[in-house]
Order: structure tokens, then C-alpha cells, then sequence
């Protein structure tokens, strides 16, 4: 009868240190995404807003490829859903990740949860 108490009492011992085992992967795999605001701006008129869920460790350009049609060139955005560049007047997308400025191309800048990515189509006056 001790034997047996014995093996019971082993048995729920691993089962207890096995078990929080088991729920780790499903806890992990919800970090695995993130969610991320992109919004589009047409000088300073709103013209599209879209929350995604995306892989971490996404990069903008591939975000906003999800939610629109975008056509880029070397990493730089040029038309998102019908809405080009015109490089003869000076009007060229643009974009910043929470508010800040971007000093790298939309296809090597890495997004993080919560991140707002904002793209605005406007003259440059530099």
C-alpha cells in the first residue's frame, strides 16, 4: 500500500511540473503577432485607416502590402491604392511610426505592437 501512495504521489508530483510545461507553448504563440495602425493621408485629409495583425518583426512595407495595393521602388513607396507620387510637382509618400520620423526605407524598418504607421502623400519642400 506504500508502494502504491508512493507512485501516486511521484505521479502527481511530475504531472504538476509537467503541466505549466503544456500551457507554455499556447502563451507563446500569442506573442508571436502583433497589432499595428496604418493610416493614409492625402495632404492633411485622412483617406484610409486599417488596423492589422501581423508577425512580429514585420516590416511596414509588408504591412501595408497586406491592407493595399502598393507599388515601391528599392524600398521606397510610390502608389498605395490608386494614389501615386508625382515626382515633377514634388509630391511623394511619406511616413512615420508613432509620430517620428523614419530614416530608413519602408522595407528594412521592423514594426512592434501597438505601433501607428501613418503615410502621407504630400509635397516635399525641402
Amino acid at each position: 500500500m506504500k508502494r502504491i501512495a508512493a507512485f501516486l504521489a511521484t505521479l502527481l508530483m511530475l504531472l504538476g511540473v509537467f503541466a505549466p510545461a503544456a500551457a507554455t507553448p499556447v502563451q507563446a504563440k500569442s506573442t508571436k503577432n502583433i497589432k499595428v495602425t496604418y493610416v493614409l493621408k492625402k495632404n492633411k485629409k485622412q483617406i484610409a485607416k486599417k488596423t492589422l495583425t501581423l508577425k512580429k518583426n514585420t516590416t511596414v512595407s509588408k504591412g501595408l502590402k497586406k491592407a493595399w495595393k502598393v507599388t515601391d521602388k528599392d524600398g521606397f513607396i510610390t502608389k498605395i491604392d490608386g494614389h501615386k507620387q508625382n515626382t515633377k510637382k514634388k509630391i511623394y509618400w511619406t511616413f512615420t511610426v508613432n509620430k517620428k520620423q523614419v530614416n530608413v526605407s519602408a522595407d528594412k524598418k521592423k514594426l512592434h505592437n501597438k505601433d501607428k504607421v501613418e503615410f502621407k502623400l504630400s509635397k516635399y519642400n525641402g
